[in-house]
């Protein structure tokens, strides 16, 4: 379909709407938000002489929600300057305007009778062919078509987002039988390729499938927690980061999503599921009917399964909730031995048979939590979804689950985890047992580069719809794998092009992964046409190894450190200066060492998530690999350009002697980490590594040149350094940086400023890399660095604002 999405309406500016509206002003859409009006002028308005006629009053709603949203932490928008693509206005004055809108988007009240009041308004405006959806979360979407034209009911669907819209990725389609196939597809496709998101095709039943599947899964937990004995600190210690989900837990989530909410969803869902004898089974809580009692709904009313208060001292106390007696108490931390253990393990397929098979009550717990998970996702399908993909997909990105249910199903077998279920007195569909009868031991398998699910209705594997034209990592590790060490993997993506990725801790900058970008550097010159630097893990870098860092000045072994320092240095301009194009794909956190190696690439191609900085100054250092150098190589680049030198060098040196860390892609490029005109941004994640290998192809086939060595750098010498010193100088007396901290911003002026020079000089790459070099390890002998370093170290953090 030839159809393009220029400007959206959205109806309703609550917590949804006006955040929706936010994200669609992200991927650049022109935006009308619009809401009810007021009912009377408030007091304010009322001392300025406004009334209900005034546009100030009438748009009040709106305003204030989309400037709550606009102001809440974290962001809805990429960047602040994206605001100004969304136009506000109420019902009454503006609807007429949705005859401008492609797409119309409706977030009311959760309430047929208003939905259906709504569209009939929008019905008289709506020009033919518009895209028209609803937000609901639980209302059935074929009971919103009473009295609605054919050309609505054709282009009509639910569009489901989670919240927050902008990080949480799951989008839900559900369309009625009315929707036109075609109209079905484009929202799919859109909302991947453009919105950014995890499009699952839904049936039209109660919850869909993020709901109906988590909401269970929740429910579930919480009543095993309770019939085991457990706390709610040992239950969400069991079901949170050690399952590689939400490192809240269960008890934590509820409070964190309202209490409330759970609440209700759960009896909608017993109310309207009279066949699903799981969930009619869910006993009663009497803990759950004690909060809701008492308006403990979590975190909006500051209290829920768990608190905080502080004390005369301000010494901030932690409570929890007792299950058993309804008291509160003082949190305690959950000990289990086998959590310990399985916190060791290297991955989370390893982790589940280490948990699976304790004999304690957190082993009990995990058992029945799975066995009912495992009865429950087989019996859904083919109920809420011909796929099973399809539950994996929601779960994951509505629920930050790394692993969906069938995932992980596969980890521990289909025939072991039929007989988990069994053996605690579950039935598991019968599609699945003929699936194990078959001989097939898996839900998924890879192929030639390529993941297929297991098709209920053909019996056969089937590539997973979507993904023939992704390059897909995971579906590539095993078999195309070129290179390896125990800190990173090279892969082979096809061709031509290399894949390197990491896998130590946050996935940190060590000797290992040096080793293996300088070895996937010589491999890909001899034999290949171009590298990637991407990865699968939760962030793309937390920077260099800390712990190593430490460890050498605590020892004074500078000579080592000083070669440690340059080992880095000189891997940061192989990365500049290969012979093949090197493009860096960073996602979520790219700190320290993760931001210098972004910087010397070729091309960026950046998640729009993208938390990247220089935060060395936060431990006491500058950045040591480039990234000092760098910002004056930029400097310089820009004062050709025209810029005023010395504001342009304050923003610059900000960046660094502030520690700061982007709140996206496109914050990075106004923090100068990102190259206007050079770097991209992808907002689909799943997208993310295929653009990138793409990019790298370009490059090589348009005839890669590496560029020459830098040696005309222009540097401010006494110039820079005077207002940075003046700066330092007057931040110290004022009393809003230490002494120490001043130490590091000169240290860090004089890298950037090249050194003590009598006027504007002209200097080599290589020159401030021996400053910048210099100046790391002299500020490691500092014994305020030390002790900074030493309490990271300690406290297991790694750097960050």
């Amino acid at each position: 379909m030839n159809r393009h999405i220029k400007k959206v309406a959205i109806l309703g500016s609550g917590v949804m709407g006006s955040r929706i509206a936010c994200h669609f002003a992200n991927v650049g859409c022109e935006v009308l938000l619009l809401d009810i009006l007021p009912k009377e002028p408030n007091d304010a308005e009322k001392a300025k002489g406004l009334t209900l006629e005034s546009k100030p009053v009438r748009n009040r709603i709106v305003n204030e929600a989309l400037q709550f949203a606009l102001t809440s932490n974290p962001s809805p928008i990429y960047s602040k300057s994206f605001a100004s693509r969304i136009q506000t206005g109420n019902f009454e004055d503006d609807m007429a305007k949705v005859a401008e809108a492609d797409w119309i988007i409706e977030v009311v009240i959760e309430r047929l009778d208003i939905k259906q009041q709504v569209f009939t308004t929008v019905e008289k405006f709506r020009k033919p062919g518009t895209l028209i959806s609803t937000n609901t979360s639980g209302i059935p979407i074929h009971l919103m078509l009473d009295g609605r034209s054919d050309d609505f009911k054709k282009h009509f669907a639910g569009t489901h987002f989670f919240n927050p819209p902008r990080y949480l990725p799951l989008l839900e389609v559900i369309p009625t039988k009315e929707t036109a196939p075609e109209i079905i597809d484009f929202y799919m496709s859109f909302g991947s390729k453009i919105l950014g998101k995890k499009t699952v095709l839904c049936k039209d039943t109660p919850g869909f499938i993020g709901n109906r599947i988590g909401v269970y899964s929740m429910a579930k937990v919480m009543e095993l927690a309770q019939d085991l004995g457990l706390s709610i600190e040992e239950a969400d210690s069991l079901t949170g980061a050690i399952l590689e989900r939400p490192k809240t837990g269960t008890f934590k989530l509820g409070d964190l999503v309202g209490l409330d909410t759970a609440y209700n969803v759960t009896k909608g869902l017993q109310a309207n599921l009279p066949n699903d004898q799981m969930v009619k089974d869910l006993k009663e809580s009497k803990v759950l009917n004690f909060l809701i009692e008492n308006k403990f709904l979590g975190d909006k009313t500051k209290k829920g399964f768990y608190y905080k208060e502080k004390d005369a001292s301000g010494n901030v106390n932690r409570f929890a909730l007792d299950l058993e007696t309804l008291e509160y108490r003082p949190m305690e931390k959950a000990k289990f031995p086998v959590l310990e253990m399985a916190k060791q393990a290297p991955d989370l397929k390893t982790r589940l048979g280490m948990l699976l098979l304790d004999k304690s009550k957190a082993g009990d717990l995990l058992r029945k939590h799975y066995a009912s998970l495992f009865a429950y996702i087989s019996q859904r399908v083919p109920e809420i979804s011909d796929v099973l993909f399809s539950i994996d997909d929601a779960i994951r990105s509505g629920y930050a689950w790394s692993y969906g249910p069938f995932e992980n199903w596969d980890m521990i077998g289909v025939k072991k985890g039929i007989e988990l279920a069994e053996s605690e007195g579950y039935v598991v569909a019968d599609w699945v047992k003929e699936l194990a009868a078959a001989g097939n031991n898996s839900f998924y398998k890879s192929e030639g580069g390529k993941k297929y699910y297991y098709d209920i209705t053909s019996k056969t594997y089937q590539i997973i719809p979507g993904t023939e034209h992704l390059v897909i990592l995971d579906a590539l590790r095993e078999t195309n794998k070129v290179w390896g060490n125990s800190d990173a993997t090279l892969v082979d993506l096809g061709d031509g092009i290399l894949n390197l990725e990491f896998h130590t801790k946050m996935n940190t900058i060590g000797s290992g992964v040096i080793e293996g970008i300088n070895k996937s550097i010589e491999l890909a010159e001899k034999e290949y046409k171009g590298l990637v630097i991407s990865n699968t893990g939760g962030n793309f870098s937390a920077g260099a190894n800390v712990g190593m860092i430490f460890m050498m000045a605590a020892e004074q072994d500078y000579d080592e450190l000083n070669f440690a320092v340059k080992a880095f240095q000189d891997t940061m301009m192989r990365v500049r200066y290969s012979n093949i194009p090197v493009i860096v794909a960073p996602h979520n956190m790219a700190l320290g060492g993760g931001c210098e190696l972004s910087m010397h690439s070729d091309k960026v191609v950046a998640h729009a998530e993208l938390y990247m900085g220089l935060v060395e100054f936060g431990v006491g250092l500058i950045p040591g690999g480039g990234g000092s150098k760098e910002f004056a190589k930029r400097f310089s680049e820009e004062l050709k350009e025209g810029d005023i030198k010395i504001n342009r060098l304050r923003e610059r040196f900000l960046s660094i002697g502030q520690a700061k860390v982007s709140t996206s892609a496109y914050e990075a490029f106004d923090l100068g980490y990102l190259r206007h005109g050079t770097d991209e941004v992808v907002v689909s994640r799943e997208y993310q590594l295929t653009r990138a290998k793409a990019a790298a192809m370009e490059l090589a086939t348009n005839g890669y040149i590496a560029p020459k060595r830098e040696k005309n750098i222009t540097v401010l010498g006494q110039e820079g350094l005077g207002i940075i010193y003046v700066g330092a100088n007057s931040m110290k007396s004022g009393h809003y940086m230490s002494e120490h901290d001043q130490v590091i911003s000169e240290k860090l002026g004089w890298v950037m400023c090249g050194g003590d020079l009598s006027e504007n000089t002209v200097v080599s790459e290589q020159y401030l890399l021996d400053l910048e070099r210099k100046a790391f390890v002299e500020l490691c002998q500092q014994r305020k660095t030390l002790e900074r370093l030493e309490s990271l170290v300690k406290s297991g953090k790694i750097l960050r604002n």
